[in-house]
Order: C-alpha cells, then sequence, then structure tokens
C-alpha cells in the first residue's frame, strides 16, 4: 500500500501515464519535468536548491551533495524537506559556495527579484550554473505572496544584468495546450468547493483527465504558438568576473 501511494505522489511532479488521470496539472508538470532532465547533466558537486518544498527533482541531479532551503516559517518547517531555514532576504552561505543553483517555481513569489538573483550570484562560484523556473501564465496562487509574471524576454534582461549569461531557455507548454492546462487550473480551484452534501471534487476527478487528453491531443492537430505558453525554464552561468 505504501508503494502504490508513494507511486501516485510521485506524479505529482514527476507525471508518467498514471498522471494523466490522477494529476489536474499534468501538463505543466510534465513540461518542467522534462526541462529538468534535459538540463540536469550541467550539474555537479554541490547544488543549492532555493525554494525547495519537498525536494521532487532531488534524484534528477548526480550531485555530490544536495541542500534544501527555504524561507522560515511554521508551516515550512512542519510540512517541507528542508536542510538550511532563511530569513528571506540573505543566504546563510559563503560566497562562491556552490556549482550550481535551482530554484524552481519560485521567482514568482520573490518582491525584490533583483536582490533575489544577487544573492543567488554571490552564492555561486564563477562559472556555476543557475537553473531557474518560473511561470509565465497561471492562476494566482499562495495569495497574498504572489508577487509577478515574467515574459521569456522580462526573464532574459533580470538574469543579463545581474552578471549571467543565458546557456538556454525554454518555453514550457506552449499553444492550445497551454489553455487546456489554465482550463483544469480552474476546475481544480472550483471543485475544491462543496455544495451543502454535494461534493465538487468528484465530478473534477472526471473532468481533469477528459481535459488533459483533450488538450494533448489538441496539440497534435492544430497548429503550433510560441507566444502563449506556461512557464519559463532558463538555464543561466555567471559570468567569471561577476
Amino acid at each position: 500500500m505504501m508503494h502504490v501511494r508513494s507511486y501516485i505522489k510521485k506524479q505529482n511532479f514527476q507525471p508518467g501515464k498514471l498522471g494523466i488521470i490522477t494529476n489536474p496539472f499534468y501538463s505543466a508538470r510534465n513540461g518542467l519535468y522534462k526541462n529538468i532532465i534535459k538540463l540536469s547533466p550541467y550539474f555537479g558537486g554541490r547544488l543549492l536548491d532555493v525554494g525547495c518544498g519537498q525536494k521532487p527533482y532531488h534524484n534528477l541531479f548526480a550531485v555530490d551533495d544536495y541542500i534544501g532551503m527555504e524561507i522560515d516559517t511554521p508551516n515550512n518547517r512542519h510540512n517541507k524537506n528542508v536542510d538550511v531555514f532563511y530569513d528571506g532576504h540573505t543566504f546563510p552561505f559563503l560566497d562562491d559556495s556552490f556549482d550550481g543553483v535551482l530554484t524552481n517555481q519560485v521567482f514568482e513569489h520573490v518582491f525584490n527579484p533583483s536582490r533575489f538573483i544577487e544573492e543567488i550570484r554571490r552564492v555561486l562560484r564563477p562559472g556555476g550554473h543557475l537553473l531557474l523556473s518560473a511561470p509565465f501564465s497561471w492562476d494566482e496562487h499562495e495569495q497574498p505572496y504572489d508577487f509577478a509574471r515574467y515574459s521569456s524576454f522580462g526573464m532574459r534582461y533580470i538574469l543579463e544584468n545581474n552578471g549571467f549569461t543565458i546557456v538556454e531557455q525554454h518555453k514550457s507548454v506552449t499553444g492550445i495546450k497551454a489553455l487546456f492546462q489554465l482550463l483544469n487550473s480552474y476546475l481544480y480551484k472550483i471543485t475544491r468547493r462543496n455544495i451543502g452534501f454535494f461534493h465538487l471534487k468528484h465530478i473534477g476527478a472526471i473532468l481533469f483527465p477528459f481535459v488533459t487528453i483533450t488538450g494533448e491531443l489538441s496539440a497534435l492537430l492544430l497548429p503550433k504558438s510560441e507566444d502563449l505558453y506556461l512557464d519559463n525554464v532558463i538555464l543561466a552561468r555567471k559570468k567569471a568576473d561577476a
């Protein structure tokens, strides 16, 4: 039974075919997962995961030391798999401490993005890599700590003006598939509610796979578009003189 629960839980961030049925965010999470797998070989040595949560991508990185960090809050201490806590401003590490930094779906929750990138640059050795993902199209979440959305041009501008060179830049989940994922996100929120004794979540469990499959098939049949997409995924390298 534990094995089954663990497998289903894995579908949340590393979804396989079962995730189409169990995960209403299948398309978004699958897109991120594939991009992170693709870029993970750039990393070795010592890796810092900023905003690590449950470290869902830990097993994708062949590194010597994987350190997860979160802001120090009661919720994070109780519910997340964290090695180091910090005050939300200054990372508790010396300069040039890490060979790589990962920050996944955290940047939109940062009120001062330049300060955040400066801290990443400070603890990253010259030539070290940063893997950063952040949404372009998504609903507000983790309110009230959801502060921004970034275009591909905005992400590039911020990183290049804070001591980084872009190595690879990807738009995760594009075109019509993005619209169907946003529809599932909408349905997920409204089906968390109950109307009297009627549990809408049971309707959601039926609708989510139908919407996901329709989106996947539509993406195969309809024209492509890179202008509408869900997430930015960027691999950047710290400049030697930064």
